[in-house]
């Protein structure tokens, strides 16, 4: 019996280092291969006080357990906090980050409401009049300008973007279907986008026997995902307020576009105690699940915008570049990559525009150019009463609205709607096509076609914009029935605009 039983521990012995030289290189090997998760909160709900309370305790047991979250503030909910003394609450927040979130989140009209028959120009002016005061207001209140936005609910709308970045604000972090890019972080409205990442988004649900257990396997698979591609981001997000509540605040006081008095505010039904108490353990316990994984990150949105900070800003594109480009434009316009950088049609536009402008001063395209960074066009194109222009055109015309174009992009820093070749009109789109080729001739020949061939040009890169339909807008706080075609069709011509952001290794 003796002998049996120390050959079978030694078999034991045997296998057990086996598993630990197999099991340790797969660790490590998981751990090179980053995988970066972003945890944050719509801190929102300035009607229930206990989920003050409960964003205190969220950032206090992210402090405790070394991790960062983003604390998306409302302005209304900032200003509560102040009212209240809650010193307590906003000095555990300020040890995360701080982004923004509107100002009055699901008070009406919230902003696809607002903006649904808005065009560009006056829709960036909208919005900076209803949210640039929350956006003051939560940076005054926690001492910082907020680092990222996102939309309330689904209330999404493109024009929010430049508006944004007027206020200092240069990174979208949320959560819905308008607009995405292989389910991964990228530019969009000249800004970084952590939004629709679909299959990378995980959450464990607060309630229910076996969630944590389910969390912790939904999180597994979806880094093995992210792995098999390389690594990426994983995004978490929660509410403080869903902690305590049963029924979400605005859903109880706003739903379906209901706008009472602030005297008729009706607090929403809360948690029993335990099952609140239960939601708060699951949480920290799935926290450090997620942070004690091999090659796994927690990063906030500040750490987003220096890991996948835009290589193509402030860059000088070689000619041999700009020639490259332009032989990938051809007539189906999207975005590109060159040495690892990233660049959207309106970067190669850019760049395109400008070495055809340095041809026409000095005779010879540019040995470098820089972009100019360009919004999209801020209305549908629509032909001339003089109809299409002819197939060809001669280079002293064109020559001309090369210098228009680069002019208007320039003062205005957008793609314009319209492209004018003495009373024609083209659209964007053809112009850029016909640019390309233009740029490859003078590079093969180096000299200007006598003549320039109209290429017909379409925007390939509007496929990532959702297509408008009542159930894009599904939010319960929307009209019933609402949607928005405009919103939509202003979205997709900011496709021009969209790029993968690249991750930094």
């Amino acid at each position: 019996m003796t002998n049996r039983w120390l050959k079978s521990r030694a078999w034991l012995l045997v296998l057990g280092v086996f598993c630990c030289t197999i099991h340790q290189p797969l660790r490590a090997q998981a751990a090179d291969v980053p995988v970066y998760v972003t945890l944050w909160f719509d801190t929102e709900d300035y009607i229930l006080p206990q989920s003050d309370d409960a964003a205190k305790r969220l950032a206090e047991t992210l402090t405790n357990l070394g991790v960062k979250g983003t604390f998306k503030m409302v302005g209304e909910k900032a200003r509560v906090l102040q009212q209240r003394g809650r010193t307590d609450v906003i000095a555990a927040l300020q040890k995360h980050d701080i982004g923004y979130h509107t100002d009055w989140h699901s008070r009406p009209p919230t902003v696809s409401v607002y903006q649904q028959n808005a065009g560009w120009d006056d829709g960036i002016a909208e919005f900076l009049r209803r949210e640039k005061s929350g956006a003051a207001d939560v940076k005054r209140i926690f001492g910082v300008t907020p680092v990222c936005y996102g939309q309330p609910g689904g209330a999404w709308a493109p024009q929010a973007y430049p508006a944004l970045r007027a206020l200092g604000i240069r990174m979208y972090l949320d959560e819905a279907d308008h607009v995405g890019l292989d389910d991964q972080p990228f530019y969009y409205g000249g800004m970084l986008n952590v939004f629709n990442l679909g299959s990378a988004v995980t959450r464990m649900e607060l309630d229910g026997p076996d969630n944590l257990a389910r969390a912790r396997d939904k999180f597994q698979k979806a880094c093995e995902t992210l792995r098999s591609k390389g690594g990426g981001t994983i995004s978490i997000y929660y509410h403080p307020c869903e902690f305590v509540h049963a029924q979400f605040w605005d859903a109880t006081n706003f739903s379906h576009g209901d706008n009472p008095p602030r005297s008729g505010w009706k607090l929403p039904p809360t948690k029993p105690a335990a099952q609140a108490e239960k939601g708060f353990s699951d949480f920290e316990q799935y926290v450090r699940f997620v942070r004690d994984q091999p090659g796994v990150r927690f990063v906030t949105a500040t750490d987003l915008k220096r890991l996948y900070a835009d290589g193509a800003v402030g860059r000088w594109f070689t000619l041999a570049e700009v020639v490259k480009l332009a032989q990938g434009a051809g007539s189906a316009i999207t975005f590109q990559r060159i040495q690892n950088v990233a660049v959207s049609a309106a970067d190669v536009l850019s760049l395109l525009n400008r070495a055809a402008a340095g041809f026409l001063k000095v005779g010879a395209l540019p040995e470098s150019v820089m972009i100019d960074s360009l919004d999209g066009p801020g209305r549908t194109f629509a032909v001339s009463g003089r109809g299409a222009p002819p197939a060809t055109i001669p280079w002293s015309a064109f020559s001309e609205t090369i210098v228009d174009v680069t002019e208007f992009c320039r003062s205005r820093l957008q793609v314009p709607s319209e492209v004018w070749i003495g009373s024609y009109s083209i659209s964007p789109e053809t112009y850029m096509a016909t640019l390309s080729g233009v740029v490859g001739e003078i590079a093969r020949t180096g000299r200007a076609p006598a003549d320039v061939r109209v290429i017909s040009g379409t925007l390939a890169a509007e496929k990532y914009v959702a297509k408008d339909s009542p159930e894009l807008w599904g939010w319960v706080i929307f009209p019933e029935g609402f949607h928005s075609p405009a919103i939509m069709e202003l979205g997709r011509l900011q496709a021009w605009t969209i790029k993968p952001a690249i991750l930094k290794r």
